[in-house]
């Protein structure tokens, strides 16, 4: 959940450590920074532009217990095959599993919950696949917007930062992200089919970017602080089932 500014990238590259392939970006910036991204434990590496790629190898080397165990946990965690978007398929909402049950109907496209069981889409006859997800993703945006507001207004006087803009999108390598000079959050659609303290989690966690825009001692603490349970709620994240993604980026 690091910011990220492509404008900001002066060079880019591939470097092999050990076997292993590394996405290399030199940026003007202050630190180097180490991420592992899903659903395949690609590695990145964002570097200042004065560190030279001995040091970055170095960097790496370093840190080639955790990204193993990184690429361990992604390789581990169920995932999700593409949907069809047909009856039978199953399809999660707020950390449940429900089965879908398509209905083809001459009146307007509607989702709704018919039990604890079945999601309902009613379509227009004759819909594809992709006017049918569509439907379902118009559907799962409202649903998690219409969370938000309270959770941000009930995290501001606790953590005692002002989010001055928010919005919900679909990121295929990050369940949220924070522009701090804008006081700006976006926050992943496909946390809505996640358990609802994991919405809570990635909010509060982009808001403490607020606070501190590294993940360091100082970060965590900040955490340890407002939501002592956080490692739960990022475990529970991260044995939910993925999406099925192309996960390019």
């Amino acid at each position: 959940m690091t910011l990220w500014w492509s404008s900001m990238i002066t060079e880019r590259f591939v470097m092999d450590v050990q076997g292993l392939s590394v996405e290399v970006q030199r940026k003007p910036i202050k630190h180097l920074h180490l991420a592992v991204y899903p659903p395949h434990g690609r590695v990145r590496v964002s570097a200042p532009e004065f560190v030279g790629d001995d040091a970055i190898r170095l960097a790496v080397i370093n840190k080639l217990g955790w990204i193993r165990r990184q690429q361990q946990k992604f390789s581990a965690q169920a995932r999700q095959s593409q949907r069809e978007m047909v009856s039978g398929e199953s399809h999660y909402y707020l950390g449940k599993r429900y089965l879908l049950s398509v209905v083809e109907e001459n009146v307007p496209p509607r989702v709704r919950i018919l039990n604890n069981r079945t999601l309902e889409l009613r379509v227009r006859p004759g819909s594809d696949r992709d006017k049918r997800e569509a439907v379902l993703y118009a559907w799962y945006r409202a649903r998690l917007k219409a969370q938000i507001p309270s959770l941000i207004a009930k995290w501001e006087p606790v953590i005692g930062v002002q989010v001055a803009e928010w919005g919900v999108r679909r990121m295929k390598t990050r369940w949220g992200s924070c522009n701090i000079q804008a006081r700006r959050v976006w926050l992943n659609l496909e946390l809505v089919k996640k358990p609802p303290q994991c919405l809570e989690y990635v909010l509060v966690h982009e808001m403490v970017h607020l606070l501190e825009r590294l993940h360091n001692d100082r970060f965590r603490a900040y955490m340890d602080q407002f939501m002592p349970q956080w490692r739960l709620y990022r475990d529970e994240l991260n044995r939910a089932p993925l999406a099925h993604e192309d996960w390019r980026y």
